[in-house]
C-alpha cells in the first residue's frame, strides 16, 4: 500500500516512475482522469495500456 496523501493521480504515477500516458487509473473501481485527487483511503488500480501498430 502506498500512502498517496492528497495528490493528483498524475503526481502519484510520476512518483512511482510510471508514464501517465501509458496507463489508465481507477479509483475505488471507477476510471479517473490524471487530474483527479486521491487520498490514502482510496483504492487505486493502475492498468497498463497495450498498444501497437
Amino acid at each position: 500500500m502506498i500512502d498517496a496523501g492528497a495528490r493528483t493521480v498524475e503526481q502519484v504515477l510520476v512518483d512511482l516512475g510510471i508514464n501517465p500516458i501509458e496507463v489508465i487509473v481507477s479509483r475505488n473501481g471507477r476510471l479517473v482522469p490524471d487530474d483527479a485527487v486521491v487520498s490514502g483511503d482510496d483504492e487505486i488500480r493502475i492498468i497498463r495500456i497495450a498498444h501497437g501498430g
